[in-house]
């Protein structure tokens, strides 16, 4: 009985609205609430009609039109190449020609003979240091040696007639000898006064300036020399790659801060692994005949760990994960003049930059979904775009 009513109710009032439709902005004109809601109720069942007639006219769409939408797809060709996998570290340049120059003596320097930035020689005067007299005692050393050598000859010609007694022989002998032993280590000892340059190099600094007092011990240098052609780098490589980074391998080297790049080879690899961080020190020789190259100088290294000269390098970004762990990538097969995505379960290796190398899935000459791989999925038919080699 109430939904006769409500249907009677209805009808009466849609019976004096006029069979005419009104439209929504009459309804709000009204300001009727019941209107206003009827006015709803009435397009809410409209929009569920249109929407199943939607719906309807999509599946037959979708049944009917034979080129459907597929996934627009672009692919690369899985092609072998040389793979160059590169260990990047940091180290800092060093020379093992790089001293400190101490006196030997103490004494006050009276000359000091070079100046910083000076190129010099192995075994040059860099200073002299007063020897309180020794020279003088050199030349009186030397006139009683030039005197026992004549006395010497003399007598030896004597001996060697049978004239004189042979301990007269022996006695001019062993006092030459012992003035040129003495005029020998006096030399010596006076040597020591004067300072010289350990190798050739350049004179970094001059620590000590000319009438300076010195003696030989810590806090003592006079000189820094340092030699800018022999320079290499130390770091330290991680204990893993105690087999893959040895002597003789490339190494790329990147010094930031001088724009600058060089080639270089490991040249000694240690064979001590660091308990406390796992490492292993390696020494990489540095081409500075420019010598813009200085100690200390911080340098950016890539060690060739790992070559494949017939590897298989696809794009990160296209590589997959199923729930099992396992890494996979789509290819393309053809099926029926129909291009088919396929899944290939795939095992990666090394990786460098944005590349990774593929060990086992992939074979040369498949192609491989690039733009597109993370929208496909197996067994699906695809459109391809663009081919890439």
């Amino acid at each position: 009985m109430r939904k006769i009513f409500i249907l009677t109710v209805t009808s009466a009032f849609l019976f004096s609205c006029g069979s005419k439709e009104q439209s929504v902005d009459t309804v709000l004109a009204s300001n009727d609430l019941t209107q206003i809601r009827a006015k709803k109720d009435e397009l809410s069942t409209q929009s569920q009609d249109i929407a199943a007639q939607i719906k309807q006219l999509d599946a037959a769409i979708a049944k009917l039109d034979t080129n459907k939408k597929v996934p627009l797809i672009t692919t690369i060709k899985a092609n072998a190449k040389e793979f160059v996998h590169y260990l990047e570290l940091q180290g800092s340049v060093q020379t093992k020609k790089n001293v400190l120059v101490y006196p030997e003596v103490p004494g006050q320097l009276v000359n000091v003979f070079v100046k910083e930035g000076q190129k010099v020689v192995k075994g040059q005067p860099l200073a002299r240091i007063d020897d309180g007299g020794l020279s003088n005692q050199l030349a009186q050393l030397e006139a009683n040696e030039a005197l026992a050598k004549t006395t010497f000859e003399r007598q030896k010609r004597l001996w060697d007639q049978r004239i004189g007694s042979e301990i007269q022989y022996l006695q001019a002998k062993t006092n030459y000898e012992a003035q040129k032993n003495a005029v020998t280590n006096l030399r010596k000892n006076i040597a020591k006064y004067t300072i010289k340059a350990p190798f050739t190099g350049i004179v970094d600094d001059v620590i000590k300036e000319q009438g300076t007092v010195v003696a030989p011990g810590p806090g003592a240098e006079v000189f820094r020399i340092v030699n800018l052609g022999d320079m290499y780098i130390e770091t330290d490589v991680p204990e893993t790659y105690i087999s893959s980074v040895v002597s003789g391998k490339e190494v790329e080297i990147e010094f930031p801060i001088l724009a600058k790049e060089v080639h270089s080879k490991v040249r000694q690899a240690g064979n001590f692994i660091n308990p406390a961080n796992r490492t292993f020190k390696v020494e990489i020789g540095v081409p500075n005949e420019d010598r813009a190259i200085k100690p200390n100088l911080t340098a950016k290294l890539r060690i060739n760990d790992y070559t494949n000269p017939t590897a298989i390098l696809i794009p990160q970004s296209i590589i997959s994960e199923n729930s099992k762990g396992e890494q996979y990538v789509y290819i393309v097969e053809n099926d029926n003049d129909k291009s088919v995505a396929k899944q290939v379960i795939i095992e990666t290796g090394k990786t460098q930059g944005d590349v990774v190398e593929v060990l086992k899935g992939l074979e040369n000459g498949m192609e491989i979904i690039n733009e597109g791989a993370r929208s496909v999925k197996d067994k699906q038919v695809v459109k391809i775009l663009k081919v890439a080699n």
